[in-house]
């Protein structure tokens, strides 16, 4: 038999698991939104100097397996955002001065985010250094000890865990701020905690894609 004139393309093993259950997974993190509306209004992203040429050259940037990912760059700052590492001692982005990051907000129950990890641990290991970090933050919703058992099972060994005891304090930030409504949500700071860009939904943050938007952050 001879070929169909238009195939259907076929999808890469990534966007198959999420396009399977991503739906699921937003519909849970929206339900928390929801539930939680009447405590994200008192978090407020700190100003910082809109970056439109900073944003520009990132999105620019931005293509193939990282095309969802939008720049920024309005002025939307990070550094007091507080999380937890592993010992349960308290941490600000601030502690970060001077590094470019890549800050990835997760959960255990997210199943686009378990696919994501691979690749974040992937990019950690390839990128981290005096002038980049990939930060990764579980949102620790319901049980804080899930997220540390799917960490620890996993075998990140180029990423270093950090949580918040509280969905309501970090994550909450984002939403207020409408910059996301799920989960995984990237955010791109510069070196002194300000948004560049956000990218919702998962990402191959370890394919020749991906290292062009982390290039195109690093030289800003």
């Amino acid at each position: 038999m001879s070929e169909p004139e238009n195939p259907r393309p076929r999808q890469t093993p990534i966007r198959l698991v999420v396009a399977v259950l991503g739906v699921a997974a937003l519909a849970i993190a929206a339900s928390l939104w929801w539930g939680n509306a009447g405590l994200v209004g008192s978090a407020k992203a700190l100003p910082c100097d809109p970056q439109p040429t900073a944003a520009k050259a990132v999105d620019t940037a931005a293509a193939g397996e990282l095309a969802a990912l939008s720049g920024t760059g309005t002025g939307r700052g990070y550094a007091d955002l507080r999380f937890l590492d592993a010992d349960g001692k308290p941490h600000t982005l601030k502690d970060f001065a001077g590094k470019t990051l890549l800050v990835n907000f997760w959960a255990s129950w997210c199943i686009p985010c378990r696919v994501e990890m691979p690749a974040l641990d992937k990019l950690a290991a390839e990128e981290d250094g005096p002038d980049f970090a990939v930060v990764s933050v579980d949102t620790a919703e319901p049980d804080p000890s899930k997220g540390r058992a799917f960490f620890d099972a996993g075998g990140w060994s180029h990423l270093t865990y950090s949580g918040e005891q509280s969905f309501n304090d970090a994550f909450s930030r984002l939403q207020s701020s409408a910059v996301s409504v799920g989960l995984p949500t990237t955010l791109l700071l510069d070196k002194k905690s300000c948004e560049i860009a956000v990218l919702q939904g998962p990402a191959a943050w370890d394919s020749p894609d991906g290292k062009k938007v982390i290039d195109a952050l690093k030289a800003i």
